[in-house]
């Protein structure tokens, strides 16, 4: 066995990370998609100042509900003499009060992707933030006697260390009340919240809903791109009113849009098919 080819690979590998190497000698550095919207969600001013802008509206929202015994954010699914019903807000938990920032900047800096089993540990780890303005909002809401439900599709094995996170945070946990409705807690409680947002909805006025993901307000969240933007014509009225949306650059529904839902596609795949759905300016030619 002789191992020149093993010294002809060694020398080539020994070329490539020299030519990947920038001219000062630094290593060069693994491009992200998440980099920039996690650098934007974690340092910005900008996002710390939306964040506490859409809680502020969201008291307001709260005050007129209060004042107002036929204000519901989900008529549809609620029964006769919900005015009577004691309130209640639903919310998302991650990426609308809940901060995960730290876990989207460790796929980062370990350039790794999304991992169920590795997001369970992150979870239980307890090293959730809260949101700017979250807990001031869900704070003053409780003060009012306003009943909060997290409907969140953190599993039910994640529940136990999502609550304790919480409550070392200090969000409001409902007392001898579940509040918080986590995916598969029930048999038919999957990934779709409506079914869920109609369990609350049975018992109480729910005056407001909040989320970062279309998802969390309708199960349309599945549609086309174009069949999103038909649903979110439709119900132009509830949005900044009973509907409040967070912004979430880093992931969401609006993504997986982009490439027809199919994350067994590879990453260049739907890369080249969010690429290819963005409306783009021609320059006009020179002369």
């Amino acid at each position: 066995m002789t191992f020149k080819p093993l010294l002809a690979l060694s020398a080539a590998a020994l070329a490539l990370s020299t030519v990947a190497a920038s001219a000062d000698g630094a290593q060069a550095t693994k491009q992200n998609d998440l980099l920039n919207a996690t650098l934007w969600m974690q340092q910005s001013v900008e996002h710390a100042a939306v964040s506490r802008g859409l809680f502020d509206l969201a008291k307001l929202r709260l005050d007129q509900a209060l004042a107002d015994k036929g204000w519901t954010a989900t008529p549809d699914k609620e029964g006769k003499g919900y005015q009577d019903k004691p309130v209640a807000i639903i919310t998302d938990l991650d990426e609308t009060v809940l901060d995960n920032s730290n876990y989207e900047a460790s796929l980062i800096a370990r350039g790794t992707s999304f991992s169920s089993k590795e997001w369970t540990d992150y979870v239980k780890s307890e090293t959730t933030k809260a949101m700017p303005g979250a807990l001031d909002f869900l704070k003053y809401a409780d003060s009012k006697g306003v009943k909060i439900f997290y409907i969140s599709n953190r599993t039910k094995d994640e529940e136990p260390a999502t609550r304790e996170n919480m409550k070392k945070l200090g969000f409001p946990m409902g007392g001898n009340v579940d509040t918080v409705l986590t995916k598969k807690e029930k048999p038919d409680w999957g990934s779709a919240k409506e079914n869920r947002i109609a369990s609350v909805a049975k018992d109480y006025r729910v005056v407001l809903l909040m989320g970062d993901n279309l998802g969390d307000f309708s199960d349309s969240a599945k549609g086309s791109v174009d069949a999103r933007h038909a649903f979110l014509e439709k119900t132009k009225g509830n949005w900044g009113k009973d509907w409040i949306m967070f912004p979430n650059p880093e992931y969401g529904s609006w993504e997986s849009a982009a490439f027809g839902g199919d994350w067994s596609k590879s990453s260049d795949q739907r890369r080249k098919e969010k690429i290819g759905g963005l409306k783009t300016w021609s320059a006009a030619p020179s002369n």
